[in-house]
């Protein structure tokens, strides 16, 4: 397959401190590609580096190429192909939710009869039809997370960007959100997201990078890293004082200490 997104040795820093450090990553096309790590560890900032809200170091070894282009040199192309979901529910509060879409379909240059067509897709895809006449500021929070999933998908963009989209959402709006971009992905839609939750990596992702201060730690198939990296054997002791046992550890077996407790992780019985 084709690389979607290419990024070698990419540096940033702000002021004194570095967000990103020496990351480079692939990304196929029509596949989940997912960051994980915790805040500060530079995900959203390499994302924004690659449709250029943000720009990255000058470095002698630096490149980055989304769907074959410099973000730097070409904004508005990668732009007119992408679909961008941030943090934050950025909606107008002052228009109801199909005038959110309508907005956005105008900015892509849509005449106003495929605009509607496109409007009326996304509302049924989002399974938002019934509150198309709603105020946004009406709207529960899952609901405005989909909305503005529907929004970034207005152009049909061959590569959709997520930053942490389902943060702060209940188990049963974030399991509908996750089914959603899923049949994204096998309509051929290359999808990247940042994330928190372990389990939002592993349900979504073909391959996740996990990243700390910036840098590569891991990267690989979540499936097969977890069988690389963790345990499946977790024993758990209650009483630190009396049962640390430190002379019955057998070789092979990693100890953690917290919260009280001690916990021994091992690959075998």
């Amino acid at each position: 397959m084709d690389a979607m997104i290419q990024v070698e040795h990419l540096f940033k820093t702000y002021k004194k401190s570095v967000a990103v450090s020496d990351l480079s990553f692939s990304v196929q096309a029509g596949v989940c590609f997912g960051f994980l790590g915790p805040n500060g560890a530079g995900k959203t900032t390499t994302m924004k580096i690659l449709y250029n809200k943000a720009r990255r170091d000058r470095h002698a070894l630096s490149r980055v190429l989304v769907m074959g282009l410099d973000p730097e040199a070409s904004e508005l192309a990668i732009k007119s192909r992408l679909g961008v979901v941030a943090q934050e529910n950025n909606l107008d509060s002052e228009l109801n939710v199909r005038e959110n879409l309508m907005i956005y379909a105008r900015l892509h240059n849509m005449k106003r009869s495929r605009a509607e067509e496109r409007v009326a897709e996304l509302l049924a895809f989002m399974e938002l039809t019934e509150k198309a006449a709603a105020r946004t500021d009406s709207l529960s929070g899952g609901m405005k997370r989909r909305l503005v999933i529907a929004r970034a998908l207005m152009n049909k963009p061959d590569l959709l960007i997520l930053d942490e989209p389902s943060t702060g959402l209940d188990p049963q709006v974030r399991h509908l959100i996750w089914e959603k971009l899923r049949q994204l992905k096998e309509q051929g839609v290359t999808i990247l997201l940042t994330t928190h939750y372990m389990e939002e990596a592993f349900a979504l992702c073909d391959e996740i990078l996990i990243m700390d201060k910036g840098k590569n730690m891991l990267i690989g198939n979540p499936s097969a890293l977890l069988h690389q990296h963790l345990e499946p054997y977790v024993l758990e002791m209650a009483d630190v004082e009396t049962m640390s046992m430190p002379e019955l550890l057998p070789v092979g077996v990693r100890k953690e200490s917290h919260g009280g407790k001690n916990f021994y992780y091992s690959f075998k019985i």
